[in-house]
């Protein structure tokens, strides 16, 4: 889930605390209450495969020169949701966490928005999908690993819809979005080895 948080103050003279009202400052407020509510998650019951949600600011923009008290700022966050959780109680969360720092400064002015939602999603260990897969890596003699893939993927649409889908294939979600992002050749050929296994054996 990706919520964008704007606060606005009151712009003024850096030599006018008494007038300015400083949108960053209140931002950073809440930055530090998303950190205590993200402990608070690491809290919770754990998810067998994923253990717990997290929340982070993936950007900031605000002020517009070191003299001036800024007059907004906005951050852009990131909640990253287990299986069940949903997008409703995510924002619910997060604007109760506003509204406990709100309470001790008068002057905030926030608001919350989703911009994005994405849900997560599971397959049991023992549906076919999964069982099939792991007997056709065994056949190639593959390294069979069940885990939670911590990054989203449109697998989550096709199970929203009652399709089943998992993420199967060669490579490391640690290369994910860095600047050498590769995946060894001989993964490839034994990653469609499998997979052209586990079809025909759907086929039969």
């Amino acid at each position: 889930v990706w919520i964008r948080a704007l606060f606005r103050g009151l712009a003024a003279h850096g030599s006018r605390p008494d007038i300015g009202v400083d949108a960053i400052r209140h931002a950073a407020l809440y930055l530090s209450a998303l950190d205590d509510y993200g402990q608070e998650l690491r809290s919770r019951p754990a998810h067998p495969l994923l253990e717990y949600g997290s929340v982070h600011a993936g950007k900031i923009h605000g002020g517009t020169a070191e003299s001036v008290y800024p007059d907004e700022c906005e951050l852009l966050l990131e909640r990253r949701t287990l299986p069940g959780e949903t997008s409703e109680t995510v924002v619910n969360e997060f604007q109760s966490v506003l509204d406990v720092v709100a309470a001790n400064e008068p002057a905030m002015e926030a608001c919350l928005a989703m911009t994005l939602e994405r849900p997560g999603t599971e397959v049991a260990p023992s549906h076919p999908l999964v069982t099939g897969l792991l007997r056709s890596g065994e056949a190639f003699e593959v390294e069979q690993v069940i885990e939670g893939m911590t990054a989203w993927v449109d697998a989550a649409f096709l199970n929203e819809t009652g399709i089943p889908a998992v993420c199967y294939g060669p490579g490391s979600i640690e290369q994910a979005h860095t600047d050498d992002e590769w995946v060894d050749i001989r993964q490839i050929h034994s990653c469609s080895n499998v997979l052209e296994h586990f079809v025909r054996g759907l086929v039969r």
